[in-house]
C-alpha cells in the first residue's frame, strides 16, 4: 500500500529538515520512503526563468513544471507500488503550488488545457498536504534566504508567498497548517505526528474541537466549498466502517475509512482513497439504521488556522457544525467575527457524524 504526501509552504519552513526527520522515522517504522524533489527548483538551477516578462514563455514554463511535476509523482508511485513493504512518498510542494503563482484565470485556462478539474488535480492526487508555515509569520528572528540559492523572497513577501500557497490547497481533505507557534521542534514533532495519524499509526496528536455555530457574516474570499455524502456500513468486528463520497462541480473521490477504540479511549482512525467501482460495490453493505448525512462543507482560512464549516442538507439539522484541528484547548483558538459560537460540543457524543446519520434521531 503507498501514501502520498505534499509536504509545501512559504519560504524558510522547515521543509528540508522536516525531510529528514520523515526520512528517519518512517524507514525505521519498515516503510520505503521515497522523496519527490521539488520541480522548480530543478527548473530553476536549469536555467529556466519564471520571473520572465515574456508571457509566453512563462506560460510555457508553468504547464511544463505542471506536467514534469504530475511526470515524477507518477514514475515514483510506479516504483513504490512494486515494492513488498508499505511505502510513504513525500513530495516536496505539489500540483497545487504552480497555482500559488497564477492569476485564478490562467490556472484554470491550464487546467482545461490539460483536461483536469480542480478536484483531479488537488485531492485525487494526494492523500494528506502539510503545509509548514513560513518562518516569516511568528518566527521572523529564524528566517534566512542564506541557506537556499533560488530563495531571494523578504519577509513580506515570503508572508504573502504563504498566503497564497494555503490558498491554492484550501478544500483538500486533509490539509493540515502546521505554524510556528510551539517552536521548530514542536513543528517537526507535529509534522511527524500528522503522517502517522494518516498511515494509521497510534501516536497522540492534538485534539479535534467541535462547535454549533451560526454564521453572522460573509465568509473570507478564497473559501471552498465541497460536497460530501458520507454512508456507515455494517461491521460485525466492532469496527467502524465509513464511506465518503466528496467534490464539487461534479466531480468526485471517494474514501473508505477504517475507526477502532485502542486501550482506553484512544481511537485508531485508516482512511485510503477508493475507485468509484469500490464505492459502488461497498455501498451495499450500507447500515439500513443509518441515513446517509449529506452536508456541505465550506473550507476556510483565518489567522494562520483552518476551519471546516459544515451545514447539513440530509438529515436537514437546523445547526452547523465547525470543526478545527490540532487544538487542544478553547482559548487557544481565535475564532473569525463572522461566526457565532452556540455551543461547545467536542465531547459531546450527540454531535458525531456517526450518531447524527441515526434514522431514529431524525426525520430523514
Amino acid at each position: 500500500m503507498t501514501t502520498k504526501i505534499v509536504l509545501t509552504g512559504g519560504p524558510c519552513a522547515g521543509k528540508t529538515t522536516a525531510l529528514s526527520r520523515i526520512i528517519e522515522k518512517f524507514s525505521d517504522k519498515g516503510y520505503l520512503v521515497l522523496t519527490v524533489p521539488e520541480a522548480a527548483t530543478l527548473f530553476n538551477q536549469a536555467g529556466v526563468n519564471f520571473l520572465t516578462d515574456d508571457k509566453r514563455l512563462f506560460h510555457a514554463a508553468e504547464k511544463s513544471l505542471l506536467e514534469f511535476q504530475m511526470a515524477m509523482e507518477d514514475y515514483f508511485l510506479q516504483i513504490a507500488e512494486a515494492a513488498e513493504r508499505p511505502a510513504l512518498i513525500i513530495c516536496d510542494r505539489g500540483v497545487m503550488d504552480v497555482a500559488a503563482y497564477l492569476s485564478a484565470e490562467a490556472w484554470q485556462a491550464l487546467l482545461d488545457e490539460l483536461g483536469m478539474s480542480a478536484v483531479q488535480a488537488r485531492d485525487k492526487r494526494y492523500d494528506a498536504v502539510l503545509h509548514l508555515t513560513t518562518a516569516a509569520k511568528g518566527a521572523e528572528q529564524f528566517y534566512t534566504t542564506a541557506n537556499n540559492s533560488s530563495r531571494t523572497e523578504n519577509i513580506e513577501l515570503a508572508r504573502t508567498l504563504d498566503d497564497k500557497l494555503i490558498a491554492a490547497w484550501t478544500g483538500h481533505p486533509h490539509l493540515r497548517i502546521v505554524d510556528n507557534s510551539v517552536g521548530f521542534e514542536g513543528k517537526l514533532n507535529r509534522v511527524l505526528a500528522e503522517i502517522s495519524a494518516v498511515l494509521g499509526i497510534p501516536e497522540p496528536i492534538e485534539t479535534e474541537r467541535k462547535y454549533v455555530v451560526e454564521l453572522v457574516g460573509d465568509l473570507p474570499d478564497g473559501s471552498v466549498e465541497t460536497e460530501i455524502f458520507q454512508t456507515y456500513l455494517q461491521s460485525d468486528n466492532g469496527e467502524e466502517l465509513r464511506l465518503r463520497k466528496r467534490g464539487q462541480n461534479g466531480h468526485f473521490i471517494y474514501f473508505l475509512t477504517r475507526k477502532r477504540t485502542l486501550h482506553g479511549n484512544s481511537r485508531m482512525e485508516c482512511e485510503r482513497q477508493i475507485t468509484p467501482s469500490e464505492y459502488v460495490q461497498h455501498l451495499a453493505q450500507a447500515d439500513p439504521n443509518r441515513t446517509t448525512i449529506h452536508k456541505k462543507r465550506t473550507c476556510f482560512v483565518y489567522e494562520n488556522r483552518y476551519f471546516e464549516l459544515d451545514t447539513f442538507v440530509n438529515p436537514a439539522l437546523p445547526f452547523s457544525l465547525l470543526e478545527i484541528e490540532d487544538a487542544e484547548r478553547h482559548e487557544d483558538i481565535q475564532f473569525p467575527p463572522f461566526i457565532k459560537i452556540v455551543e461547545d460540543v467536542t465531547d459531546n457524543k450527540e454531535f458525531y457524524n456517526s450518531n447524527l446519520a441515526n434514522r431514529k434521531n431524525n426525520k430523514s
